[in-house]
């Protein structure tokens, strides 16, 4: 059995646990905090599970990757808005993070790490999705 079988076979599982492991660590933060953390410290998490969801609603096989040809120009629109969203639900994640660690009166700096973590073990199991 190769790599890429294996891949194939255990790819979704680890993929999913991975993503679980995100969430995990927001789930942590919130109920460990000790003052109320309020909606906008939620967005990043939201934003990055949308665009995990963005990207696994394209197949492989339907990405043309040749450069002399227009290929499926909506396709293409779908991908480029999904890695905003991802990217600007991390810059956002990092953002917070810095606020949480600079401000006194609001949630804990571990709050804005988990929230930081959260989006990057989102935004990374989208590699190890294979279809």
């Amino acid at each position: 059995m190769d790599f890429g079988e294996l891949l194939a076979i255990f790819g979704p599982g680890v993929s999913g646990a991975v993503f679980g492991t995100g969430w995990w660590f927001w789930v942590d933060a919130v109920v460990c905090s000790s003052v109320k953390v309020s909606f906008v410290h939620y967005l990043p998490g939201i934003f990055a599970s949308l665009a995990a969801l963005m990207f696994n609603c394209v197949r492989k096989e339907d990405i043309d990757y040749s450069p002399y040809e227009e290929g499926e120009w909506r396709l293409k629109l779908w991908l480029f808005i999904a890695y905003v969203v991802s990217f600007v639900s991390l810059a956002a994640s990092v953002g917070l993070l810095i606020q949480d660690a600079l401000v006194e009166t609001g949630p804990s700096a571990w709050t804005g790490v988990a929230g930081v973590l959260q989006c990057v073990f989102v935004l990374i199991r989208i590699t190890g999705h294979v279809q």
